[in-house]
């Protein structure tokens, strides 16, 4: 397949990276397949909070007038996640969190 640009807004603004997730997720694993191609993501943390949305019904409750869809698969907990920076062409864990990076090391 054809290597798609990556839009500039998407790109680290001094590193000109781009962060990728891979989920150990059953349902967000399923939406992958089914696309066949990735989705944008992000932790939500609202304006002036300290800790990021986590709950399905929160965000619907919150956020309903703003979005298209919420799709609740339960908690999914709220530790940061793992970082492993490939930047350099050799791994290099910057952040332990959820997500085991001993493959990397």
């Amino acid at each position: 397949p054809a290597t798609k640009e990556v839009p500039r807004r998407l790109l680290h603004p001094k590193k000109k990276t781009v962060g990728v997730r891979i989920p150990d997720n059953r349902v967000v694993q399923a939406l992958l397949a089914e696309l066949g191609e990735p989705l944008l993501s992000s932790t939500l943390l609202m304006p002036d909070e300290e800790d990021p949305l986590t709950q399905g019904w929160e965000i619907k409750e919150r956020l309903d007038h703003q979005v298209d869809a919420v799709i609740d698969a339960g908690d999914c907990g709220s530790e940061p996640t793992t970082v492993v920076d490939f930047s350099s062409g050799v791994a290099e864990v910057v952040r332990r969190g959820t997500g085991d990076p001993s493959r990397f090391e």
